[in-house]
């Protein structure tokens, strides 16, 4: 074949490859999809634990036990606005950030939820 004769039968062949092609806004939909999952899975839980934590320290008190984020137990002294005073021991007191509170600790003699 010659090219012009080439290029015609090229031109012809197109627009019925075209029309068996999905719609544009079909190739989105995985991408969609997958941001749905990304945001069910993984985005929403962690802003609720967020909030869960934010909920304890508003939470914290006077003679509460708490672990802080580098690992130390200690019993809560003084609470203030953005800082909590702590003892580590008897007459070892740190001042510490809220936010660098991982958890408040229960009792020692109370009972497991569990049981």
């Amino acid at each position: 074949m010659n090219g012009p004769a080439m290029f015609a039968l090229l031109a012809s062949a197109a627009p019925a490859a075209a029309s068996n092609e999905p719609p544009a806004y079909l190739q989105f939909l995985p991408l969609i999809a997958m941001g749905a999952v990304f945001y069910f899975l993984i985005l929403r839980p962690q802003m609720r634990r967020q909030k869960e934590h934010q909920a304890k320290l508003a939470g914290i008190q006077k003679g509460d036990q708490v672990v802080t984020a580098g690992g130390l137990i200690a019993k809560v002294i003084k609470v203030d606005e953005t800082t909590v005073d702590l003892e580590l021991a008897p007459n070892v007191r740190v001042k510490a950030v809220k936010s660098t509170i991982g958890d408040i600790v229960p009792p020692a003699g109370a009972k497991p939820a569990n049981d």
